[in-house]
């Protein structure tokens, strides 16, 4: 037998395994998507410096996941209207997850937090992990998840996230019981 059809053999026998690791694999990935449980993820909470859990930390709450950085203009653009929306519907039990990726020092993303006068969670995830658990394209980019955990919208780049389409959104999944 030559060579080539060793190779040949080598090639074919290489890509039937790739794809049966990835048939398998695969379907234990599960895609980050309207309807679907968000990801659980931990990030180091700012205000306090302890590693907070989404599940823990927001359980029962109407939450807006938001994964930004403070270099990204867009983020810049969208964080006014995501501090008028919580400090109005905060009391209710709205919350915000702010997760920089920045992979500098926490004090540059609290000093961009006191910039804007931001009053929400501001977490900071170095490893930039997040971003590959909830499988996003860039920042900034945002998950509204209802009072269970479930994501209800997701928004690739910046956003009105005080427009009245989204705050009657946000108040109507403030209405409804949690599980």
């Amino acid at each position: 037998m030559s060579k080539q059809w060793i190779f040949v053999g080598l090639v074919i026998a290489g890509v039937a395994a790739g794809a049966t690791i990835m048939t398998r694999v695969g379907s234990e990935v599960a895609p980050v998507q309207v309807g679907a449980t968000a990801p659980e993820f931990r990030a180091i909470d700012l205000a306090s410096g302890d590693s907070v859990s989404l599940h823990q930390r927001y359980r029962g709450k109407v939450t807006l996941v938001n994964i930004w950085a403070t270099w990204c203009v867009p983020c810049r653009v969208e964080m006014p209207a995501m501090e008028q929306l919580y400090a109005a519907l905060a009391p209710r039990g709205f919350a915000v997850a702010a997760v920089s990726i920045d992979e500098g020092p926490p004090e540059d993303v609290r000093k961009f937090g006191a910039q804007f006068k931001l009053t929400f969670d501001l977490l900071q995830d170095r490893s930039t992990r997040i971003q590959q658990l909830y499988q996003t394209t860039g920042v900034p980019e945002s998950f509204l998840l209802d009072r269970n955990g479930v994501i209800i919208k997701r928004v690739i780049g910046a956003h009105d996230w005080n427009s009245a389409a989204n705050r009657a959104l946000v108040e109507r999944l403030l209405a409804e019981p949690g599980a």
